[in-house]
């Protein structure tokens, strides 16, 4: 049987290399040790939260800092969901990424094509790029009217 300080050696080393939601450490020292009873790495998991290692909130803050320059709110909000991050601290961080998502989105198309589209199929093909990288319609359609401005 694993014992508890091997256990949270494990973790604060998997800790050390990047934020790791609850749910994400969990399931990783579940996994590496299938003999480790769930009520030991649960309250694990509560100490390492108790004592300031483990932190949703800069889960949070890590992949929108991450992830903003790339991706659209969509598609961050995905990420943090899969992540097991609460709702609440979701629903915090979205007005910050929606005030900077146009431009994020203009950055994004302009790096990839500096150009409009000259015709459905190029115009199809933008906007599911766009798509792909979690901006709404709303935003690709704006990206191509301010484009069109230029």
């Amino acid at each position: 049987m694993t014992t508890v300080s091997s256990l949270e050696a494990r973790a604060l080393r998997y800790l050390a290399r990047r934020e790791y939601s609850r749910a994400e450490l969990k399931k990783k020292l579940s996994s590496s040790s299938p003999a480790t009873a769930p009520a030991e790495v649960s309250v694990l998991l509560d100490n390492l939260e108790q004592r300031g290692f483990l932190s949703a909130r800069r889960v949070v803050e890590q992949v929108i800092q991450m992830r903003r320059h790339k991706f659209g709110s969509q598609r961050i909000v995905h990420e943090l969901k899969q992540k097991g991050i609460d709702e609440h601290l979701i629903n915090d961080a979205l007005p910050d990424l929606k005030e900077t998502e146009l431009a994020t989105a203009y950055d994004v198309w302009r790096k990839k094509f500096k150009v409009l589209p000259a015709s459905i199929k190029e115009r199809s093909k933008q906007t599911r790029f766009l798509m792909s990288r979690g901006f709404s319609m709303t935003i690709i359609h704006q990206i191509f009217s301010h484009a069109d401005q230029e």
